[in-house]
């Protein structure tokens, strides 16, 4: 014999689902014919809570018995019923509960009920009879989320009404990290550093919207110079933007810094913005501006001269308020003069030229900037070092450092690296480094105080003056032989006078007094 009985009983869960963990939705129908309610009913009821009502009247009685026990997530109301339309009910529900989600059910298609639904009542979406099971559950499913999302929006904006003093007083806190990190306290140096005077100029020029030009070779810093014009001008809560010149070709680059509509070129396949339309405001700095070519310069020099640009593919030109900071560390001076860089570019870009020393050239700060590169390297790995050796820092003092601050973070990042101890002894920098000192370079059966006793054994006993003497006879004799005993190329490369270079040459035997 059949069992006719449902396989469980009403209101508890389907043995093939989970049992819910949150109440379903309630969803309120009200229609004037039993039978369409009993349908609807029979086709919502098994993901939602189904309250249903026979008029307008009977519904708002409903929603305001329910609104004292969470209320109605949604109302579907027929259109044409007895007294009071569904459209004026849905008008009532909006004042007196709008959060609720509202949809029309109808036989008719009268434009002016749509109309009047859509702009008067709010309704989400106007469905017709008749209407397909599975179609109007996914209806009802996409309003029930509809309003999941309406409370989410609401509770996050009050949130955040309530957490604006908080995060107004956290973003002026990073502000002022950045402006201590990137501004000109960032800028490491000793008194008597040839970077004190400047300091003293970015000082002076930050506040003006003028163009700069910052030169020196790779590795001195010419990027940090440029943050602390940035962090020190009226634009420093405005972005600050970066790109290297030299590391694209002229199509890519002029993508990158104008944006593109789709479809400009192959492989365009949506509107990007250039970096000049994300710097609005703020300041845009240009690396390696003497590797362009002069089809690329002609394009630049057009728009710092009229402040807009094109992007790729648009026929609508885009202003910008942007400062140009652009770095080089090539003699533009001489890249003119030989026709590969544009005279007028030149000029537009060096309103203020900037040149930052060479870190052989300011000794005086090695010390403060090793002491800082290594609590940030130690930071960034994790390691605990408490600082360098006698004979690490006699080391660091005698190297040249070609490769300037970028060179000295290196190879202080690889010493924390391999550090076995608190303190970082000479044998840990690289054996490039070692050669170019001529100094043996580590063993690993070494420990960091063999490595010390190992550098004075190969240099001789004695006090740690004569020891230094050695070295500087040993850079100046390799200087001499580098550069076929030029003393003005010598002295240039050691950051010397001519009249100091031959003070010490004589001082060690290496020319007659």
């Amino acid at each position: 014999m059949l069992d006719n009985r449902p396989p469980f009983p009403p209101g508890t869960a389907h043995p093939t689902r989970p049992m819910p963990t949150a109440k379903p939705p309630a969803v309120l129908v009200i229609d004037d014919e039993v039978r369409s309610q009993e349908a609807l009913r029979r086709t919502l009821e098994e993901d939602f809570r189904v309250l249903c009502a026979s008029s307008a009247e009977e519904g708002e009685a409903m929603m305001a018995q329910e609104a004292l026990h969470g209320g109605v997530q949604i109302v579907l109301c027929d259109q044409r019923m007895p007294g009071m339309t569904g459209v004026e009910f849905l008008r009532l529900v909006r004042e007196r509960w709008p959060d609720t989600v509202r949809l029309i059910l109808s036989g008719y298609t009268d434009a002016e009920d749509i109309i009047a639904g859509v702009n008067e009542a709010g309704i989400w979406q106007y469905l017709l009879k008749p209407w397909q099971p599975e179609q109007l559950l996914l209806t009802i499913t996409k309003a029930a989320e509809l309003w999941r999302l309406q409370q989410d929006y609401q509770r996050l904006s009050l949130e955040f009404r309530t957490a604006e003093p908080v995060l107004r007083q956290r973003v002026a806190d990073r502000r002022e990290r950045a402006r201590q990190t990137f501004g000109l306290d960032g800028l490491i140096r000793a008194p008597g550093s040839p970077l004190e005077e400047l300091c003293d100029l970015v000082r002076r020029i930050a506040p003006y919207d003028l163009s700069v030009m910052v030169t020196g070779e790779s590795g001195t810093g010419k990027e940090m110079v440029a943050r602390a014009l940035h962090y020190e001008s009226r634009r420093a809560n405005q972005p600050f933007i970066t790109e290297n010149c030299g590391a694209l070709p002229d199509s890519l680059l002029e993508a990158e810094l104008f944006g593109h509509k789709r479809g400009a070129f192959t492989g365009a396949v949506e509107d990007r913005i250039g970096l000049f339309q994300q710097a609005n405001g703020g300041t845009l700095f240009l690396d390696e501006i003497g590797e362009t070519s002069p089809a690329f310069q002609v394009k630049l020099l057009r728009v710092l001269q009229e402040g807009e640009f094109r992007p790729l593919g648009s026929s609508r030109p885009v202003q910008a308020d942007v400062r140009v900071i652009a770095a080089t560390n090539r003699d533009l001076a001489e890249e003119v003069a030989a026709g590969r860089f544009r005279e007028d570019l030149y000029y537009r870009l060096a309103t203020i030229s900037m040149h930052v020393p060479p870190l052989r050239a300011r000794p005086m700060d090695l010390p403060a900037l090793a002491g800082h590169l290594l609590a940030g390297s130690a930071r960034a790995l994790g390691k605990t070092v408490t600082g360098f050796s006698v004979e690490a820092r006699h080391v660091m003092a005698q190297y040249r450092w070609p490769g300037n601050v970028r060179e000295l973070q290196n190879e202080i990042l690889r010493m924390v690296a391999l550090s076995e101890g608190e303190e970082l002894g000479a044998g840990l920098f690289s054996p490039r480094l070692l050669r170019a000192l001529d100094l043996p370079g580590p063993d690993p059966h070494r420990s960091d105080d063999d490595d010390d006793s190992a550098l004075v054994t190969h240099n001789g006993h004695g006090q740690l003056k004569e020891r230094m003497d050695r070295l500087e006879m040993q850079v100046l004799r390799q200087a001499m032989a580098r550069h076929d005993g030029n003393k003005s190329r010598v002295a240039r490369e050691l950051g010397l006078s001519r009249v100091g270079l031959r003070a010490k040459l004589v001082r060690h035997g290496l020319e007659s007094a």
